[in-house]
């Protein structure tokens, strides 16, 4: 070799000696064949924290871990990069003062100008900070899987650009009952019902979340054991950094129970609704046979008089059945105005203590005389059944009204049951029937295997005038009468029926806890007329009901004083003059009302009798149905001889 050709080789080294130096960002050295350090760069003072003298001469291995040492990594990095000419890995490295950095490594075979091997070069970079965020992205993915492993009430799982599933967590499984690997690869389709897969709902959900980023609906789903849920289901869209679809994060989440729970309160916000409206066209239809019972008093009472009359004059008989069919109608109207009080709830009551077994075993030969002999009729009582309190002349009206319109279900015959059974209304079947409250109820079932109801009728059944037969054939107040006549008495009527297959009529009655009244044998003895030594003050707002009353008393031999006000009754009471044995009075009035009257009149003149009439029990003698206690009351329209077997028992009580 030349004196130039070494010069220039020389230049050469010395150049590539500079620029290794300058290199700071990687630890650049030589090492001989046994790993001996032989060169040193800055960059490798920099990053390893050695100076060229410190560790010139000593073995590399000695920037490797104990660990690594010991499982002999520094002789097999030499090796390898022997054998195959390079060797490159990643790891923990010690720096001088002992703490570790993660290392890019790179070790490279040095070989002479005839090929022979003689040392490696060592190529080393700190990419800790690369390595903390890859370490930190695998924490985040775990924590995030974790996530996902810990959620069983949701079904959380990605889907493919084609609707493939790609992942499951637990509570995929647990809510639609696949395991991963019988699902995953599989279309989210199948989770759909086939009335859903017939309109394309799938295929439409990917579409949306696909154009909008998003789609969220709710629907029957259905499991792996062919059971169907109702599912809350968002679909999200999954793309990747430079915006392609890559896929869906689909999250589902089983909400049955609240559908459910929806559903009940629709059905209790509806029942209620149902309710209200009853309860208005009750008050209404109250009013209106109030003011019908007053006309009806005066046209009964007259034709009473009128026949009476005819009949003592003899000869016309086309009269007497011109008014012997007028009072027929007139009492026709005397009941159906009876029926709109018992649904409007302002019929007075007279309730008792009463066993529906004692009563069901008296009512069986009744109906079945009532219904004939193409309905079998069965009651049924219960071992050890709580007594009610109840109006039994009311109740027995009730269940006859009811057998009724059994009967007329079966044309072809059939069985009516009545049954009656303890029962104790928990919350939640008070929540799905808010008119109640929980408590122990005996309920009353009265039950056909007629032609059933259809679910528009049962909406209606209870409303006042609703009927389903032919005209003339009957009013429609008999189911009302009955909903008026339950609710009054405290309790709560529902209506269980279908098509073909019959309907069930419940009627729940709270249980009363006190003992069973006393049974009277006395017979009552009418006592009609007076003897024109006993006087009546008639007290009626309304004058030709008060005229009326006034000319009936009179005819019954009484003394009669008319007042048509509550005022005017007072100011002849607070006179010592006409001695008055009864007061008879309406409780409707303006101003002062009946009752009211009555207390300021007993005060004045005491041992004063008064008898109150009333077609209305929504006033001040009647409270729930119930009459005040002392209180004795007539309802209007009534007949002649009721009045006058009351009056004349009042004046005989002693």
């Amino acid at each position: 070799m030349t004196e130039k050709s070494k010069t220039h080789r020389i230049g050469d080294a010395r150049s590539l000696q500079l620029l290794i130096d300058a290199i700071v960002d990687y630890a650049i050295f030589m090492i001989d064949l046994d790993g001996i350090v032989r060169s040193w760069n800055s960059g490798a003072v920099r990053l390893k924290g050695y100076s060229a003298e410190e560790i010139i001469g000593k073995s590399f291995s000695e920037f490797y871990t104990p660990e690594d040492r010991a499982i002999g990594l520094p002789q097999r990095a030499l090796q390898i990069a022997r054998e195959t000419g390079r060797f490159a890995s990643e790891g923990w490295r010690v720096r001088r003062d002992g703490s570790r950095f993660w290392a890019l490594v790179v070790l490279d075979a040095v070989r002479d100008e005839d090929g022979d091997l003689i040392g490696f070069a060592k190529v080393t970079r700190d990419i800790t900070e690369r390595q903390q965020a890859h370490e930190d992205l695998l924490q985040s993915e775990r924590r995030y899987r974790q996530l996902i492993e810990a959620v069983v009430d949701y079904a959380i799982f990605q889907l493919d650009s084609q609707g493939y599933i790609t992942t499951w967590n637990p509570g995929a499984q647990r809510i639609k009952g696949y395991a991963p690997d019988e699902i995953i690869g599989k279309h989210f389709s199948q989770f759909y019902t086939p009335d859903d897969l017939e309109l394309g709902i799938p295929k439409h959900a990917l579409a949306e979340a696909a154009e909008k980023g998003r789609f969220e609906a709710e629907g029957w789903r259905v499991r792996k054991d062919g059971t169907k849920f109702w599912a809350s289901v968002v679909i999200d869209r999954i793309k990747d950094d430079a915006g392609n679809l890559v896929g869906f994060a689909k999250v589902t989440r089983d909400i049955t129970e609240r559908r459910v729970a929806q559903e009940q309160l629709k059905e209790v916000q509806d029942q209620l609704v149902a309710s209200q409206k009853l309860e208005a066209v009750g008050q209404l239809s109250g009013g209106i046979a109030h003011d019908f019972n007053n006309l009806l008093m005066i046209v009964t009472g007259n034709l009473e008089t009128a026949e009476r009359q005819a009949r003592q004059l003899g000869g016309n008989a086309n009269l007497q059945r011109a008014l012997a069919h007028a009072k027929r109608g007139a009492q026709r109207a005397v009941a159906l105005t009876s029926r709109l009080l018992a649904f409007s709830r302002r019929q007075p009551l007279d309730p008792k203590p009463l066993n529906l077994n004692n009563f069901l075993n008296a009512l069986q030969e009744f109906l079945q005389r009532t219904l004939g002999e193409r309905i079998e009729v069965q009651t049924v009582g219960s071992a050890g059944l709580w007594l009610i309190e109840i109006d039994t002349n009311h109740l027995e009206s009730a269940i006859v009204n009811l057998a009724i319109n059994a009967r007329d279900a079966m044309p072809d015959g059939g069985k009516l049951t009545v049954e009656a059974v303890n029962i104790s209304a928990d919350e939640w079947y008070c929540r799905l029937n808010p008119e109640i409250v929980p408590g122990q109820y005996v309920v009353l079932s009265v039950t056909d295997t007629g032609a059933g109801m259809s679910e528009d009728t049962l909406n209606h059944a209870f409303e006042p005038f609703f009927t389903t037969k032919e005209a003339g054939q009957g009013t429609g107040l008999g189911l009302s009468q009955v909903y008026g006549f339950v609710k009054q008495s405290g309790g709560h009527v529902k209506i269980y029926s279908e098509v073909g297959q019959g309907t069930t009529i419940k009627m729940y009655f709270p249980r009363y806890h006190g003992a069973s009244a006393p049974l009277s044998d006395e017979p009552e003895e009418p006592f009609p007329e007076g003897d024109k030594l006993e006087a009546v003050l008639v007290v009626e707002d309304d004058a030709d009901l008060r005229t009326y009353v006034a000319d009936v008393l009179r005819d019954l031999n009484y003394q009669v004083i008319a007042a048509s006000s509550a005022q005017s009754a007072l100011t002849i009471l607070m006179q010592d003059e006409p001695s008055i044995d009864l007061m008879l009075t309406d409780v409707v009035m303006p101003g002062i009302n009946g009752r009211e009257l009555g207390k300021r009149a007993t005060q004045i003149r005491p041992g004063l009798k008064v008898l109150y009439m009333t077609g209305y029990s929504s006033n001040a003698v009647v409270h729930q149905g119930r009459l005040d206690e002392g209180v004795d009351l007539v309802e209007k329209p009534v007949s002649q001889a009721k009045l006058a077997l009351r009056v004349r028992q009042l004046l005989d009580r002693r």
